[in-house]
Parts: C-alpha cells; sequence; structure tokens
C-alpha cells in the first residue's frame, strides 16, 4: 500500500525538480561586472574549442559524445547554425566538415515537400510548413548541452559568402516551392530588398525563440560575420528588436549577441537589446579596449585558420580573456561525424587546428581565471611598469591591491618590474601549455614608492602569474 501511495508523489517531486531546472535564470551579464556572465547564481567565462557549427543541421553528427567531450575538459561554450545556410562538401578545405552534411542527411526548419530538384539532391522545400523532426532535435541538442554544462551561442542566419553556398540554402527560390528568395545573395539580409524573405526570416526567428524559451543556457547570435555579403545594420537591429519583443510576450529574456568584426572594430551605436559584442581572429586583442566602455562582454567566438598548432589557438584564448573577455570559441576540425570525440587526425591542407591537447590547454585557461574572484577585477595597464622583452605582449587583470592576474607572450625569462601596495603576496607562476605550477614564492612589498620585482623561472613562448594578497 505504501509504494502505491509514494510512487505519485515521487514523480510529483522528480517533475517539480526538473521544471525548475529547465525554468532556471537564463544565462545573464553578472550584476556587478557586466563584462562577465552570470549562469545558475555563479560567475562564469565562456571558453571552448567547438565543432564546426553542424551539429543540429547534419543528422550524421552524434552530439551526445561530442557535448560530454567538451563538459570532461571543463569547456562550456557551443556555437551552432540553424540550417538557414549550409555548405557544400570540401568547402574552405575542410575536411569532414560538420557544417557539410550529404544531402540526404541535412535537416533544417522548413519540411520537404513533395517536389524534386532540391540544388543538392531531393525534393525542394516548403517554407510555409515547419519541419518538426527539426525542432525535436534542436531541443534535443539544447537540452544536452545543459545537462553537460554547455551554453549553446545559437547564431541565427549568416551571410552567402560566394554563389555555391547560395545555391544550397532553403531561402533561395530556386530550393522552395513558395517563389521565395529570386533575389541575390547580397539581398538577402535586408529590409529592403529582401522581398517576401524577411517576413519568412521573421517567422523562423519567433519559432526558434519559443522553442526555446524554457532553456537558460542559450544565447542568440544575430548572424555570423554580417560583414560580409550585403548585411545591413539596419536589419540586424530589427532581428535584435524582434527577438527582444517576443521575448518579453513570452516573459523570459536571453542574451543576444552581435558579430562585430575580424580583427578589431570600434562599436558606434550599439543596439541597446545586445549584450555579447563577438568579433573573430582577434588577436591581439585590440577590440576589448577599443569596446571595454560599453560595459557589456567582449567576445572572440571564432578563430582557426591559422595553421594547426595548438600553441596559436592557445595563446589567442589566453590573451582576449585577460585583457578583459569573457568568450572565447575556437574551431575545432577534430570534431566530425565519424569521430564526435574529438579525435580525428585532419590532413595537412586543414587551414585550421583543433585537439584533445589543446582543449585541456584551454582548461587550465578556464581553470585558472575560475580561481580569482574575478568580478571585482579589470583590465590594468599600470601593474606591470617594466621588464617585457621586445616584441612581447603582456595583458593583466587585476583588483588593486588584493588580486593580480596576468599573460606574457613571448620571451624566456623575467625579472619584471610591478607596482604594488606595500603588504605580502602569494606569487605563482603558471604554465599555460601543461597547467603546471612551474615556481612559488611569497613576496613582501615595503617599498614606498610601490615598485617591486617578481622574477620568473624560464620558459617558452608564454607563461602565466598570479599574484594575491596574504
Amino acid at each position: 500500500m505504501s509504494r502505491i501511495h509514494l510512487f505519485p508523489v515521487t514523480v510529483v517531486i522528480f517533475s517539480l525538480a526538473w521544471h525548475s531546472r529547465i525554468t532556471a535564470q537564463p544565462i545573464s551579464l553578472h550584476p556587478d561586472n557586466s563584462h562577465y556572465f552570470l549562469y545558475h547564481e555563479k560567475p562564469v567565462v565562456l571558453i571552448t574549442s567547438g565543432e564546426h557549427y553542424g551539429a543540429v543541421i547534419n543528422l550524421d553528427f552524434d552530439f551526445i559524445p561530442y557535448l560530454r567531450e567538451l563538459n570532461s575538459r571543463g569547456l562550456n561554450l557551443t556555437r551552432t547554425f540553424t540550417g538557414a545556410y549550409v555548405e557544400p562538401q570540401g568547402a574552405f578545405n575542410i575536411a569532414e566538415n560538420t557544417l557539410a552534411p550529404p544531402s540526404d542527411r541535412f535537416i533544417c526548419p522548413w519540411r520537404r515537400s513533395n517536389a524534386p530538384g532540391y540544388s543538392n539532391g531531393g525534393n525542394k522545400f516548403d517554407l510555409d510548413r515547419w519541419n518538426d523532426a527539426y525542432f525535436s532535435r534542436l531541443k534535443d541538442f539544447v537540452s544536452a548541452a545543459q545537462k553537460n554544462n554547455v551554453i549553446v551561442e545559437l547564431a541565427l542566419f549568416c551571410p552567402f559568402y560566394e554563389e555555391v553556398q547560395w545555391k544550397l540554402s532553403p531561402m533561395n527560390a530556386i530550393n522552395n516551392i513558395n517563389k521565395a528568395g529570386d533575389i541575390s545573395r547580397e539581398e538577402v539580409y535586408t529590409l529592403d530588398k529582401s522581398g517576401n524573405l524577411l517576413s519568412r526570416q521573421d517567422d523562423l526567428v519567433q519559432k526558434i525563440v519559443t522553442t526555446l524559451k524554457d532553456f537558460d543556457n542559450v544565447i542568440y547570435e544575430i548572424c555570423n560575420e554580417p560583414y560580409f555579403g550585403g548585411v545591413q545594420m539596419d536589419w540586424q537591429h530589427h532581428i535584435a528588436s524582434l527577438i527582444s519583443a517576443t521575448e518579453k510576450s513570452l516573459g523570459v529574456r536571453h542574451l543576444i549577441s552581435q558579430n562585430i568584426a575580424n580583427d578589431s572594430a570600434v562599436i558606434t551605436n550599439p543596439h541597446p537589446d545586445v549584450s555579447v559584442f563577438n568579433f573573430h581572429y582577434a588577436t591581439p586583442p585590440t577590440a576589448v579596449r577599443q569596446n571595454y566602455h560599453l560595459n557589456k562582454v567582449i567576445g572572440d567566438n571564432e578563430t582557426g585558420f591559422k595553421g594547426q598548432k595548438d600553441s596559436t589557438y592557445r595563446k589567442e584564448g589566453w590573451e582576449i580573456i585577460l585583457a578583459g573577455g569573457a568568450l572565447y570559441n575556437n574551431l575545432d576540425y577534430s570534431f566530425t561525424s565519424t569521430h564526435e570525440n574529438g579525435t580525428f587526425v585532419y590532413p595537412e591542407k586543414q587551414p585550421g587546428g583543433g585537439s584533445p591537447a589543446l582543449r585541456q590547454q584551454l582548461a587550465y585557461l578556464k581553470k585558472f581565471v575560475e580561481r580569482f574572484d574575478f568580478i571585482p577585477m579589470a583590465p590594468d595597464r599600470a601593474f606591470i611598469s617594466g621588464g617585457l622583452p621586445a616584441g612581447a605582449r603582456a595583458h593583466v587583470l587585476s583588483e588593486k591591491g588584493k588580486q593580480y592576474a596576468a599573460y606574457i607572450l613571448r620571451g624566456s625569462q623575467l625579472d619584471l618590474q610591478v607596482m604594488l601596495p606595500a603588504g605580502t603576496y602569494a606569487v605563482e607562476w603558471m604554465d599555460p601549455a601543461t597547467g603546471v605550477v612551474v615556481k612559488k614564492e611569497n613576496l613582501r612589498q615595503t617599498n614606498t614608492n610601490g615598485k617591486a620585482t617578481i622574477s620568473s623561472p624560464r620558459y617558452s613562448f608564454d607563461i602565466a602569474l598570479a599574484v594575491r594578497k596574504k
């Protein structure tokens, strides 16, 4: 008898616990320092080395081992495309590109029609009918990411760099039965030239935002690399406003991110609903200094195409985060639909890198930052007053007089001249490639002028420094 009564109670308790989890406060800007994130009531930086954005639209990609691999390293971000854009196999010389599924394995928000003629094989799409299987897979992906403590940055749209990508898009009139999208690829993301595509883009945004309204691990990116392919700024602002208005009606609020430029740029007239400003290939991280006054998150949410050395992408991650950024994503080509755990050995012609070793090195970066109470910290260009070799770059975050985190690129040994108030400090030097603390000491600062010297061990390529008042 007791089991009969207890079973429903157990189900109700489990149901309430799951409902509470799935409707938790979405990731947001930290209220005490909006250059960083708040997630599950904890300060967060987002760091990852992730697959090439095809985790949802490529049915051959099993995203469970992929997300588990990220979680096992302590990495907490993935970036994913929606299916409005898809690449042909062989694009950009990327071997086993997850964003280029075989025709019969491509799934997108719109249902296939009964009419043959899709450019990449199979039937055309019907832009008036949603593909329920796609939205189920999207929710499954976001749910699996949530269980693995991974934030999903969902890029809603992407420009068409060349005709070959536009030729594959369901929004192209040649690929749908609705006679929508009979325009050039450079008119797709405009308010005045896209014709009957704009309303369909609006519908897609509202459908996705509504579908994912209860998940707390989503950031909506307006458009990948909108500085290519004729994407208009007023169209981007329109999409940002639409996301915000739709969510207001739903009683939720997720962060909106905007991709600004490759390398760096000064942001002018930012949209008030955008909270994350992302750059690509942002090394050196000039973009952080240029835009720190906006008091929003600055990120580097795509890098790659710079060869295959792990050190190249480790360096970029350390620089953007120690300069004051809060988001870093490397394109990791070791994730494929045949190696979802990230062990694919890519050919020499591959444009970028990625590996288990790199992911572990980025995990060291994340752990290094998380050992600090980093919310009170800010970029500090006065801490290091001398001792850097020619050509070296240094980035420092500090809560002055209490804690200092520094990253130095280049050199082999340092007698670093620093500015410290009087007191006793614990000093640690860490190798970013191995995560090993290679030197520890206590420093007693008694100089009334604030000057002190901290000597590093010998190192190769780069080194990290932590100084904390005891």
